[in-house]
């Protein structure tokens, strides 16, 4: 009888053999790490055609219908983390694939957000270029002290921003559609309606899940309404933002800077506008990627493989 065969897409860092080997796999699967994104649907189908089970990491690869519709053998999907938006699971239960998640790790994309606002206000990276390039103090940075932190979700991200803006001594303040008074004050910060968070956010960050409702939810209009010395700071989806008109107000300088992780189109096109942009620090998806977190989904998918082998999976996405 052969073994069951499994796939791990996207591993960009080159990590998953080494997290596979400190592991125990079972001894009766063929894995198989794909190092390289592929976006043509024909290629990705012809590439896993023979696998029984794929692992994929966060939303690097979609699984739309039409993908599913032409992988025969698949019968167990495993996504990093509790919910990928880019898995069609009406298609999935059609196909009967079953759709496992992995646990995650609680503060790498929060933590990231603070590392994308320091760099930000204080010029780290230009000032890391000019220093190897033999200069010397090149830019005056802005502070945190007083100013006011705006947090676009109060969720478990939302709230590690949050918390860390008021050890920080800063005005924090909040929206979302169903943000109450309670849950503010649970928190410590003020809630406000959608357009005094825009208007007086020096910092403005963004902790929002992806859905119809938040899809290109800050528009021109919105950052019109920013002040001109405020920074957007961005962890959490792209589509949330409208992407031209951010790459307009960054250019015209309507707002002062932009720190982002996450993008329309990942990876992001070598030609983008963003790449251009120097009011912008940039990172390629980063929230996630942590030593720790990465330990939790691969321990994930081991859990969801042996659940699905033994004929009990674990760890099943309802949606």
């Amino acid at each position: 009888m052969s073994k069951p065969k499994a796939a791990i897409l996207d591993d960009y860092q080159h990590v998953a053999d080494s997290l596979l080997g400190a592991r125990e796999v079972p001894e009766n699967l063929e894995v198989t790490v794909f190092h390289d994104h592929l976006d043509d649907e024909d290629a990705l189908a012809g590439r896993l055609q023979e696998f029984e089970v794929v692992c994929v990491m966060r939303e690097r690869t979609p699984f739309r219908r039409g993908l599913l519709e032409r992988l025969p053998n698949l019968r167990l999907l495993v996504t990093s983390g509790m919910r990928n938006a880019s898995i069609d699971m009406t298609a999935a239960r059609e196909r009967g694939v079953t759709v496992c998640g992995t646990p995650s790790v609680g503060g790498p994309t929060a933590e990231l957000a603070w590392g994308l606002i320091i760099g930000l206000l204080r010029h780290i990276p230009q000032e890391d270029r000019a220093t190897r390039g033999g200069g010397w103090q090149e830019t005056v940075g802005g502070g945190l002290l007083g100013k006011t932190l705006g947090v676009a979700g109060l969720g478990k991200l939302g709230a590690r921003v949050a918390r860390v803006g008021l050890a920080f001594e800063m005005n924090v303040i909040a929206w979302s559609r169903n943000l109450t008074e309670e849950r503010c004050r649970e928190i410590g910060v003020s809630r406000v309606g959608k357009e005094e968070l825009l208007s007086q956010s020096d910092i403005l960050t963004i902790h929002l899940v992806l859905s119809d409702r938040t899809r290109g939810l800050l528009g021109a209009a919105e950052l019109a309404m920013m002040k001109p010395t405020a920074v957007l700071i961005n962890t959490s989806r792209g589509p949330i933002v409208d992407e031209r008109a951010l790459v307009e107000a960054l250019e015209r300088r309507t707002i002062a800077g932009a720190g982002l992780d996450v993008y329309d189109t990942e990876p992001l096109p070598l030609d983008h506008a963003l790449r251009r942009c120097d009011n912008t620090v940039i990172t390629p998806h980063l929230g996630y990627v942590e030593e720790a977190n990465y330990g939790a989904y691969f321990d994930g998918y081991l859990a969801a493989i042996r659940g699905y082998l033994g004929g009990s999976p674990v760890n099943v996405v309802k949606g």
